[in-house]
């Protein structure tokens, strides 16, 4: 060991201490800008919060030069280094967060070459320290039998708001008829203690509130969540109870922004959610918190562990094959991997970079529910041996500058990684009537509500969304995405003679801005009958005013709300039915 090595290590842990730091200050905000109803300062401090790491890590970058004396990029150092910062953080509350600080580091000052976990904590972690699944970030409430509707009250009282309850005796009884129908039932010959708990901090996203809780009893265990919202009085209501699993799901799901949560110990969080949620991954849970590049590090490791225990090959993704992306994935995999072809198919003529800097917006926006997360990565090493030969021989021809061989490795030098989804195009041919009905409604919400909060998709062929497990419609083709209000949308002028009305190519002045609503038919082209239920559901978004209509109501300062579930689950809906 060197003062050297040990400086840098301590530099490093500096570092991830001053980025949770100044993560923590922009979180505690979070309750603040939801009370004042500042929509647009809870935007801007997501996308304050995601720039932080790499802030930090430009910082600690720069230092590491000067600490090593111009040796930074002597990777015997970085050997002794990551030991010396093992040590460092062995009692650390956040060591697997600051592991992928160090990682991170590593990564920038190698640009991302030979990243060996001799170096870097890639594939380790300390496994003799599982996440703490400490009782202290819990309130709990003990059920007597008949204390139900004072245990609700509480639970409210005890988020501790600084504003109103437009009629808390109202949402009491709201929730209770939930309690009454759903929970009672359940519990009724239970003879077992019954405990709600809840977590101590709020979840904020978007224009919500949502306390997370899970009411136990023996081996029952029933997870929970209030949505709470504002009213137009500068007062907050709940707005429905979450319980089933699914619901639930879909609320954490990988096509969200991401939460903002007062923790100081993220895992102690990760612990709780993951007991409601068994079947999300720890990577999931990490992202849906805020945490999208220790995310990304528990994802590595996932998937290092899966390919281990597959014997399935990479081959093509199935569906329509891109013409801006090359996209693979393995039949047992739940994700794909997306390359940037070197050159586009036309009529496609934007740059790599335009395609990089589309990804980079999804990742800072808000995806609404709409949009699929990405993680992005540089010089991805595979087994070459597991690629099929047809893919082997795409990638070579349609990405070869991103692809680099030596014996058994296949080295990517840049790919995304992304769930992986049933093509629409693909699901629409084995679907049933309902099933077409639900998923064309599907499909015009998500364009609608992309479209709310400020994102027209460009191209909006069938084949460019998928639908999940949940039966959602996400987007996922971003290579023309830009923001709503960069848009001229158009009515298709009339042809003013026979001339003009047989031209295969536009008579009239067409603008890279411009947009035709009308057009949007031919993305059915071929599917006359899916085209027929969409028609019957969402045929203003053919129609250039509709879209006008949102730029202006954008344009305003008006933030869409976005709503993880269902209208019909509203308590408001329920009143008014």
């Amino acid at each position: 060991m060197t003062t050297n090595t040990r400086r840098l290590a301590m530099a490093i842990l500096n570092g991830f201490d001053a980025f949770f730091a100044e993560y923590k200050n922009i979180t505690l905000g979070a309750q603040a800008r939801f009370e004042a109803a500042d929509w647009h300062g809870a935007q801007r401090a997501i996308r304050d919060r995601l720039s932080l790491w790499k802030q930090k890590r430009s910082i600690v970058a720069e230092a590491a030069y000067t600490i090593t004396g111009g040796s930074v990029e002597d990777r015997d150092n970085w050997e002794i280094a990551k030991q010396e910062y093992g040590e460092l953080i062995q009692h650390h509350d956040n060591y697997e967060i600051a592991q992928s600080f160090f990682n991170s580091i590593y990564c920038h000052v190698f640009d991302h070459e030979k990243i060996r976990d001799i170096h870097t904590f890639a594939l380790t972690s300390n496994q003799e320290r599982p996440p703490i699944a400490s009782e202290s970030i819990l309130k709990r409430y003990r059920f007597n039998g008949d204390n139900a509707a004072e245990i609700v009250e509480s639970m409210l009282d005890d988020c501790e708001f600084n504003i109103p309850w437009e009629d808390k005796h109202r949402d009491v009884g709201f929730i209770m008829n939930v309690v009454n129908r759903i929970l009672i039932p359940k519990i009724r010959d239970n003879d077992k203690e019954i405990v709600v708990e809840t977590l101590e901090s709020l979840f904020f996203r978007n224009k919500a509130a949502y306390l997370v809780g899970r009411i136990v009893s023996g081996d029952f265990n029933m997870p929970f969540v209030l949505p709470i919202l504002h009213s137009e009085h500068k007062s907050i209501f709940v707005d429905t109870v979450l319980y089933d699993p699914d619901d639930i799901s879909i609320l954490f799901s990988f096509s969200r922004s991401y939460f903002m949560v007062d923790t100081s110990i993220p895992s102690e969080y990760i612990a709780f959610l993951h007991r409601l949620m068994p079947h999300k991954e720890i990577f999931e849970l990490y992202s849906a918190i805020g945490m999208p590049k220790h995310g990304k590090t528990e994802f590595y490791r996932f998937a290092v562990n899966d390919t281990q225990s597959s014997e399935d090959p990479y081959i093509i993704a199935p569906g329509i094959k891109g013409m801006v992306m090359l996209v693979f994935t393995r039949p047992d995999f739940g994700y794909v991997y997306k390359v940037i072809k070197d050159k586009f198919t036309p009529p496609k003529d934007m740059s790599q970079e335009h395609v990089r800097q589309c990804y980079s917006l999804v990742k800072r926006w808000d995806r609404g529910g709409r949009m699929a997360d990405t993680q992005e990565f540089n010089n991805l090493a595979f087994d070459r041996r597991r690629f099929s030969d047809e893919l082997i021989a795409e990638l070579q021809k349609e990405a070869p500058s991103k692809v680099r061989i030596s014996g058994n490795a296949l080295l990517l030098k840049h790919v995304y990684i992304e769930r992986k989804m049933i093509p629409l195009n693909l699901y629409l041919k084995d679907c049933n009537d309902d099933q077409l009905h639900s998923v064309m409604g599907e499909y015009g919400n998500a364009i609608k509500q992309l479209a709310a909060g400020n994102i027209f998709p460009g191209d909006m062929l069938l084949k460019n969304f998928g639908v999940t497990r949940h039966g959602r419609v996400v987007f996922y083709d971003y290579d023309e995405i830009c923001p709503l209000t960069d848009c001229n949308f158009r009515k298709l002028p009339e042809p003013k003679n026979d001339e003009q009305a047989m031209a295969i190519q536009p008579w009239y002045e067409v603008n890279p801005e411009d947009v035709f609503p009308e057009e949007f038919r031919l993305f059915f082209s071929g599917n006359q009958r899916a085209k027929k239920v969409f028609d019957a559901l969402h045929s203003e978004l053919y129609e250039p005013a509709y879209w006008q209509g949102l730029q202006d109501t954008i344009r305003n300062g008006y933030v869409a709300d976005v709503f993880p579930y269902r209208k019909k689950q509203r308590f408001q809906q329920r009143l008014s039915i």
